[in-house]
């Protein structure tokens, strides 16, 4: 398909859904006031394991955490972005410090799921009693997961994860480009693992995009910026479309025809200056 050289990986909380999903589950079950008072005691994967069993002792229901989930607020113009890019061939994957079943009852409910090929999270599983129980990618309990970088999490890397889907890449045949879009600290370092002919779609005024604006100089890939749900369909589906205008002959007419929406920017570099009046200050998230 037209596509089939463009990977296209995407962070979750904050770029695919416009919040973060533990939080709003957390909100939205009535949980705030418990949740921040134990947040300084222990891991963000253990607290969101031990929040889900106060819930279950409490009565709550999984049912109940499927449909706070699905209210899960997300923009059309993205769920459209998703289906048009998969549409097009292109291999969809979620690289996210969420957890698999948020990710996966999200995806269902939207019919995104099997746009996706892989997603690599935190994993979780409903036990005997009908609790969820949620736990870290890397278990740091026991190792480190080696990478040094202070804006990765102890519990998950995702520029080695990147590093992994890179490698399988390598032994196809075709050669590969990677979009990779998100917002949160833990993106930067998978922006730092990509290559010349890649695309790194940061979030404007999030801080994986202070970041990039401060290190600009150590990204090699091409830095698009995006800022809500109607930028994320048109850079990414622009995107998409220039590089299938590339390597594939005869397809730019094809490829305009599936897109819902007009792509006319060419290119959205950053601004020379890395002072305050350049950029927007990042907003101030926990993960």
């Amino acid at each position: 398909m037209a596509g089939a050289g463009i990977v296209v990986i995407f962070d979750f909380d904050k770029t695919i859904i416009d919040c973060d999903s533990d939080n709003w589950v957390v909100d939205e079950l009535g949980a705030t006031e418990l949740f921040d008072r134990l947040l300084p005691t222990m891991p963000w994967n253990s607290l969101m394991d031990r929040m889900m069993k106060e819930h279950h002792s409490q009565g709550t229901k999984l049912e109940d955490v499927v449909t706070v989930l699905e209210r899960t607020p997300i923009h059309p113009c993205i769920i459209e972005a998703i289906k048009s890019a998969h549409a097009l061939g292109c291999d969809l994957k979620i690289v996210s410090d969420a957890n698999t079943f948020f990710i996966e009852t999200i995806l269902e409910y939207h019919g995104l799921r099997e746009c996706f090929s892989e997603i690599h999270t935190n994993p979780s599983f409903v036990d005997e009693e009908g609790r969820l129980r949620i736990f870290p990618h890397h278990d740091f309990t026991k190792s480190s997961h080696g990478c040094g970088h202070p804006s990765c999490p102890p519990n998950m890397c995702k520029g080695t994860v990147i590093g992994k889907i890179q490698a399988s890449l390598s032994t196809e045949d075709q050669k590969k480009t990677i979009i990779y879009l998100g917002d949160g600290l833990g993106d930067f370092c998978p922006s730092l693992k990509l290559g010349d002919g890649d695309y790194v779609m940061p979030r404007k005024g999030f801080p994986v995009w202070d970041l990039i604006c401060k290190n600009r100089s150590l990204i090699k890939a091409q830095i698009w910026e995006w800022s809500n749900g109607e930028d994320f369909e048109r850079v990414l589906l622009h995107l998409i479309a220039r590089n299938i205008s590339i390597h594939k002959k005869n397809s730019g007419a094809n490829v305009g025809k599936l897109f819902s929406v007009e792509c006319k920017q060419e290119t959205m570099p950053l601004p020379a200056a890395t002072g305050p009046q350049a950029f927007p200050q990042p907003l101030h998230v926990i993960h």
